[in-house]
């Protein structure tokens, strides 16, 4: 039996893409032994209008799926974090690998 594709809608794919970004920071993350997996140790906080994502500047209405709890519920009903997200928040090896559609706003750092 074939794998059902995971999709996932506009915030959750906007949340993702964030944990994505801080699992590449080593400010922010760290790897769970041989796992495959990222333990996030850091999430940023919004100043102004904006926050900073490793070498990256994000507004803070695209971040706002961080504080969801329905977001969270759905990215670990579909493998990409583990279900203990509440008291920590590891991404799978299928939640750092997804491709969120969102990449390409992520080509360049800020020189902010």
């Amino acid at each position: 039996m074939e794998k059902k594709p995971v999709k996932l809608n506009a915030l959750q794919s906007k949340t993702l893409m964030l944990l994505q970004l801080l699992a590449r920071d080593p400010d922010s993350s760290s790897p769970v032994g041989d796992s495959g997996e990222v333990r996030i140790t850091r999430l940023p906080h919004a100043h102004g209008n904006h926050m900073h994502v490793g070498q990256y500047v994000v507004a803070s209405r695209d971040a706002s799926g961080l504080a969801n709890k329905s977001v969270w519920t759905a990215l670990s009903r579909k493998g990409l974090v583990r279900e203990n997200f509440e008291d920590e928040i590891i991404l799978t090896p299928d939640g750092l690998n997804f491709s969120t559609g969102l990449e390409k706003n992520f080509a360049a750092a800020s020189d902010h």
